[in-house]
């Protein structure tokens, strides 16, 4: 009897031990993300700089040997300033030989004014000869000519003693010396170049396949490299015609829409290229799940905080990424991270670190 009781209690503690129930999911962490619409395809991203749109490249009238440079690189300058000098020994010299000259001519025409007149007084008088006071007329007119010449001759030495010294023409600033001080040069050999900071450009070089397919609405965007905060957009003022052989590339120069205070010149920039396409959908390979040949994405409803699958069609796909042809919208929140360890309706939790 005591044998058939233990059997019965048994039994039934068998059959309570199994009608418990199953224990609960666990609630896994998750990182998510909300999907957003691209409109903008990007085309590239370059580097480049922030210089003037104008520059001169400055040097002397005359040949010399440079005495003394008096700025520079980076240096601002004023209309007029005094950026280099040559030895002026030279054009000294042919100052004083000219002057020189003036004096002697001077001389010369003093003489020639007084026989003129003491010829004109004997012809008044009737005592003077017509041919005498004809040579005297004329000695007295190629004098002046001659004292004319003398004295263009001094200014022009003037001029070349002046041109000793390189001037600018108009304010700016200095980006390159290419000659220094002691180099012998020649008359409008290029010795500084001046570049006035009041109009700036971005600068790039372009893959000269790219440069000859950009689309009619190309974006640029400009933004330096330590402060990508400060940027602006911008147009193409114009492509070099031809590439570089070395590099294969051409030259851009791109007109800015606004110029931030920091965009001095030479400031590193990087330049990003982008057009207008049609909306799409583009998410990371670690949001798409492949079960028996179908792709599909969990969507997060942040509300009672579960997940539930979706079908959906991947156009193309990169290393990183992959294009939707639909199955989602923008604004839906999807599972970015953890798809293959998730189930219909599970409980999630959404990690910390998740965009929002």
């Amino acid at each position: 009897m005591k044998r058939l009781t233990a059997l019965l209690a048994a039994s039934l503690l068998l059959a309570a031990c199994s009608k418990e129930e199953a224990p609960p999911e666990p609630v896994r962490p998750v990182l998510s993300m909300q999907v957003k619409a691209e409109d903008q395809e990007t085309l590239g991203r370059f580097a480049g700089t922030i210089q003037a749109r104008y520059e001169s490249n400055l040097g002397f009238r005359v040949p010399g040997r440079i005495a003394r440079r008096a700025v520079d690189v980076g240096a601002e300058v004023e209309k007029g300033a005094l950026l280099a000098v040559l030895d002026p020994t030279d054009q000294q010299n042919q100052l004083r030989a000219a002057q020189g000259d003036l004096a002697r001519v001077q001389a010369q025409y003093i003489n020639a004014q007084a026989n003129a007149r003491r010829q004109q007084e004997l012809f008044n008088r009737g005592v003077g000869a017509q041919a005498q006071l004809d040579v005297a007329q004329t000695d007295l007119k190629t004098t002046r000519a001659t004292l004319e010449q003398a004295q263009a001759s001094v200014n022009q030495a003037r001029d070349q003693l002046n041109y000793a010294e390189l001037r600018t023409d108009h304010a700016g600033v200095v980006t390159a010396w290419n000659a220094e001080a002691g180099q012998v040069v020649t008359a409008g050999q290029q010795v500084v170049t001046l570049a006035r900071p009041d109009v700036k450009e971005a600068v790039i070089d372009l893959p000269a396949g790219l440069a000859e397919r950009l689309p009619a609405d190309v974006v640029f965007l400009v933004a330096g490299q330590l402060d990508p905060g400060v940027n602006t957009t911008a147009i193409v003022r114009e492509i070099e015609p031809q590439a570089q052989s070395a590099t294969r590339t051409r030259r851009a120069r791109l007109t800015l829409a606004e110029t931030p205070p920091a965009f001095r010149l030479g400031t590193a920039i990087s330049v990003t290229l982008s057009s207008a396409i049609a909306p799409r959908i583009e998410l990371p390979l670690s949001a798409l799940q492949e079960v028996d040949g179908v792709t599909r994405i969990w969507l997060l409803d942040t509300q009672s905080q579960t997940v539930q699958p979706r079908d959906v069609t991947v156009l193309s796909r990169d290393s990183d990424s992959a294009l939707l042809k639909g199955g989602v919208k923008p604004g839906e929140r999807i599972v970015t991270a953890g798809v293959n360890s998730l189930k219909p309706g599970q409980k999630v939790k959404i990690d910390k670190d998740s965009p929002r």
